[in-house]
């Protein structure tokens, strides 16, 4: 059983370790990282699941980002589940839960750098047509609709949210 939560600002440096735990410390390098410099998360889906001993089991976080010219997108990453709790569906759990807050919160679409056998199970597929800094592997860059058509005719590269941009 697990207890999820809003991330508050006292969670901060135990979600950190848990995504070193999981990622190493080197994960800030990766060009998703780029994207997110300067922007504050999604602070209503960066949630946590705890234990009934108030032990940290999971994190999610998401970031807006921009596609294209106009494509508003939620970046999905990192999530993280402590080795000692992977196995048992919490991931998923986190997964679900944030997508449909995203949805009820009238998000239209929701993008990802991840593996694609793992991720297709929430209906994430590729993005034919969005291109993610690099080094990414396009063959990485997953994409969901929240809403019907979602996706359609946005294209591009993925940038940083404009309330990250200067001016």
């Amino acid at each position: 059983m697990y207890r999820m939560e809003v991330e508050t600002p006292d969670d901060w440096w135990e979600v950190e370790a848990l995504f070193d735990l999981c990622f190493a410390p080197g994960r800030g390098a990766l060009s998703s990282y780029r994207l997110r410099d300067g922007v504050e998360p999604v602070a209503d889906l960066c949630r946590v699941a705890r234990d009934v001993d108030g032990i940290l089991a999971g994190a999610i976080r998401y970031w807006p980002v921009r596609v294209g010219e106009t494509g508003d997108a939620l970046l999905l990453g990192p999530i993280a589940v402590h080795p000692t709790r992977q196995g048992e569906g919490l991931g998923a759990l986190l997964i679900r839960d944030t997508l449909d807050r995203a949805r009820a919160g009238g998000a239209s679409r929701v993008i990802l750098i991840g593996d694609a056998p793992y991720y297709a199970r929430f209906g994430f597929a590729a993005l034919p047509g969005v291109t993610f800094p690099p080094p990414t592997n396009p063959d990485r860059v997953l994409g969901l609709p929240l809403v019907p058509d979602g996706w359609s005719g946005v294209s591009g590269p993925v940038g940083p949210h404009e309330r990250s941009r200067p001016g």
